[in-house]
């Protein structure tokens, strides 16, 4: 007998996408690691993939994280 189950987190009511099954899934089903949320619906964790994309794209071209060149001016003598 395990003294230590290995359990998944997460409450059902809670939704999530799963990278590995490329689905969703309500509640604990897969690890933590292999998956995105949780969602408040199953609607919005549908549409997981295109929130990171978003949210992604958001952060690539945010100035407040990319410190433009700007032609030598910030370059050590």
């Amino acid at each position: 007998m395990a003294l230590f189950k290995k359990r998944t987190v997460g409450k059902p009511g809670e939704w999530y996408y799963c990278l590995v099954h490329r689905k969703v899934e309500e509640g604990p089903e897969c690890p933590a690691k292999d998956r995105f949320g949780p969602y408040v619906s199953r609607e919005e964790a549908n549409q997981a993939m295109e929130t990171a994309q978003e949210r992604n794209l958001e952060w690539e071209t945010d100035p407040k994280w990319h410190d433009a060149q700007r032609g030598g001016e910030d370059t050590p003598a």
